[in-house]
């Protein structure tokens, strides 16, 4: 059976609302585009590439926006797909099966002591150190589990994917080296803050090949959220969002409606050019708010009119992503309980 197109790839998982950016060319690492990133490190909210709707620095740039992913893989068609986890609600267990020393008894669980009868003859990669997690809280081992996507890496590790179904709980991601947060020894965790492979990208190593016939990611398992928790992966309580205002007739987005609200989202991303004295809060409030009175009379997507300016206030702002979030969370919402007709479109 032929493979997909990265094209079709990121179409698709942009589709289903999980911001998508490219990867370079054969390659597992995130594409760089603008000069800057070709030759020195560079922070993500002074890369010029963003605000010219084009992909840099990996996950910053992730969007669902179609026309967008249109746009790029069409630039790089061999470009393969990272998946950003964080806005996507995913959490991904990085199974290692990497040749590494395996280090002392009291670093293979981060939290749990492993006493000296315990017999580890053998355990040599994440595969083990995740089964022997899970036999200790008497669970399921992860890594056989069925009900959930699972891609096998070309370097013979495996993803299992999760989704989060607690939208107040962000997990942070981590590596199983980490001396400080981690899940298990050769066990990465990809979520909140990192991006994963997105199956069926290929590289030189090889494919990342799902396995067996399930491709949606299973709620995390409550045992799972709590071992993340104990071992110090939340990183922060998110409100837990008020009911859904009801359904209003989706009309399509015109070109009058994009010239309205596109003016303003670009006024919140020109903010960037000054700490201060910009007036953002101003900016990204008046952009918030008519963006929820255009979704309110079914303008456009409300979901995606959050993505949209998200990505705009991230860019401007990237240190004070929740503060930003609860101003577009606000607006958005105030606006929508006061629909917008533009004269000419109503």
């Amino acid at each position: 059976m032929p493979q997909p197109r990265p094209a079709d790839v990121a179409r698709w998982l942009a589709g289903r609302h999980w911001p998508v950016h490219p990867l370079a060319p054969g390659r597992k690492t995130p594409a760089a585009n603008c000069e800057q990133c070709r030759v020195r490190s560079h922070e993500p909210s002074s890369c010029p590439c963003q605000a010219r709707g084009l992909w840099c620095h990996g996950f910053h740039s992730a969007t669902t926006d179609l026309a967008r992913v249109e746009d790029w893989w069409s630039r790089e068609p061999r470009a393969g797909v990272g998946v950003s986890c964080g806005p996507a609600h995913l959490v991904v267990l990085d199974v290692d099966a990497h040749a590494a020393p395996v280090p002392d008894r009291n670093r293979l669980l981060p939290g749990i002591p492993i006493p000296e009868q315990v017999d580890l003859a053998g355990l040599a990669s994440g595969f083990d150190t995740l089964a022997l997690l899970a036999a200790y809280r008497k669970e399921a081992n992860p890594a056989e589990d069925e009900t959930t996507l699972r891609v096998r890496t070309p370097s013979g590790g495996l993803h299992i994917w999760y989704v989060n179904t607690e939208p107040a709980v962000r997990y942070r991601s981590s590596t199983g080296s980490s001396p400080r947060t981690a899940l298990a020894w050769q066990v990465d965790v990809r979520a909140h803050g990192g991006y994963i492979v997105a199956p069926t990208t290929r590289t030189s190593a090889g494919a990342y090949t799902p396995l067996g016939a399930v491709r949606d990611p299973a709620p995390l398992p409550a045992w799972l959220a709590a071992e993340l928790r104990r071992t110090g992966h939340v990183i922060q309580t998110a409100p837990v969002p008020g009911p859904r205002p009801a359904r209003v007739p989706r009309r399509p987005r015109t070109g009058a409606v994009q010239a309205l609200l596109q003016p303003l989202i670009e006024a919140v991303r020109e903010c960037a050019t000054s700490a201060e004295g910009t007036s953002f809060t101003e900016k990204l409030n008046r952009a918030a708010y008519t963006a929820g009175g255009l979704a309110g009379a079914g303008y456009l997507n409300q979901s995606e009119a959050r993505q949209e300016l998200t990505e705009a206030a991230h860019y401007a702002r990237p240190h004070q992503t929740r503060r930003s979030e609860t101003i577009i969370d606000a607006a958005l919402s105030a606006g929508a309980s006061r629909p917008f007709h533009p004269k000419g479109l109503a």
